[in-house]
């Protein structure tokens, strides 16, 4: 994980001697929105009008971030809209990659482009920060749109409505109070509670983020004992924004990133509910299992040295969830 200053490339990882070993993570770049109109959104400049076919999407099928934006670019109907270049899952001393020598690194489809950084670059010569994804891509200007997933999920939620006639409303207005409140937790404990855990280079530090992580799994286990979903009946992005993490846990955030005081499995609430949101129609697709192990075992050598790949643990996705 690499990063450009002023439009040079560092390999170098996170600096957590200056933070007492804690893991801190880099807020994004890039914060313009597409809307209907092409009017500015929350954030940013104005001149991202919904179209079909002007944008593309960047992602890892091995990044829970990036894996959002693929399920809301599902979901949402946006699929035939919104083309997609998928990087290889190594991510070494030259961060992402568009090598082709694994099943699904698709290659960049717009540029041939052989890095990640490439496209950063390309927006913003002189640009300085962490290389990550997602990435929105705006073919017409040239540019970046957003690299940040919880803002890119939002835009799909809604700005192509018009286009797709696709009405799903996964951040309805009277529940966005309470979405909100749920969001900030588990991003804090759970999205980025793993990653606090296991990029943690200081006891202190791991245990300040492992009890909080396992406090609101054991929450959210409580929770969904009542409720199909988090917010009741429907899917909110709230449920979007947590699958992504939850799917990627006994297989690697368990193991990898030292969250073992239980298993996901282990919490019958939550594993079923995990389940119900990946049989959902066309979130199985979304989901590459092979570039989550490889990605995070192969890539991160300040963890794992060596290299080795793991043997996973065997869970049954297509069981009966139950929750109907």
């Amino acid at each position: 994980m690499g990063f450009l200053q002023d439009g040079k490339w560092n390999d170098s990882w996170y600096d957590t001697k200056s933070t007492g070993g804690k893991f801190v993570r880099s807020t994004a770049g890039f914060r313009n929105w597409i809307t209907p109109d092409g009017a500015a959104g929350p954030t940013g400049e104005s001149g991202f009008k919904a179209e079909a076919g002007r944008y593309h999407l960047y992602v890892s099928y091995a990044c829970p971030w990036a894996h959002r934006t693929l399920i809301f670019r599902t979901l949402k109907g946006l699929t035939a809209l919104i083309t997609v270049s998928a990087v290889h899952p190594d991510m070494l001393s030259d961060g992402w990659t568009f090598s082709t020598d694994f099943n699904g690194a698709t290659g960049d489809d717009l540029f041939g482009l052989p890095y990640l950084r490439d496209i950063y670059t390309r927006a913003m010569p002189d640009v300085s920060g962490r290389v990550t994804v997602p990435i929105l891509w705006d073919k017409e200007r040239g540019t970046i749109v957003s690299n940040e997933s919880s803002e890119i999920i939002r835009m799909f939620n809604s700005a192509f409505d018009h286009i797709t006639g696709n009405t799903l409303d996964f951040w309805p207005e009277a529940e966005r109070h309470e979405i909100e409140k749920v969001n900030e937790r588990i991003y804090d404990t759970v999205n980025n509670g793993v990653y606090k855990a296991g990029f943690a280079t200081s006891q202190d530090a791991y245990d300040a983020a492992i009890t909080p992580l396992f406090d609101t799994l054991d929450w959210l286990e409580e929770r969904l004992s009542k409720t199909r979903y988090l917010m009741g009946d429907n899917q909110t992005e709230a449920d979007w924004r947590l699958f992504t993490t939850l799917a990627r846990f006994d297989l690697v955030y368990h193991g990898h990133f030292k969250c073992n005081k239980r298993m996901l499995k282990d919490y019958p609430n939550l594993w079923a509910y995990t389940r119900d949101l990946y049989q959902t129609q066309g979130v199985a697709k979304t989901t590459r299992f092979d570039h989550c192990v490889r990605h995070y075992y192969y890539s991160h050598d300040m963890i794992n040295p060596h290299r080795i790949l793991p043997i996973t643990p065997e869970l049954d996705w297509s069981e009966p969830h139950g929750r109907d």
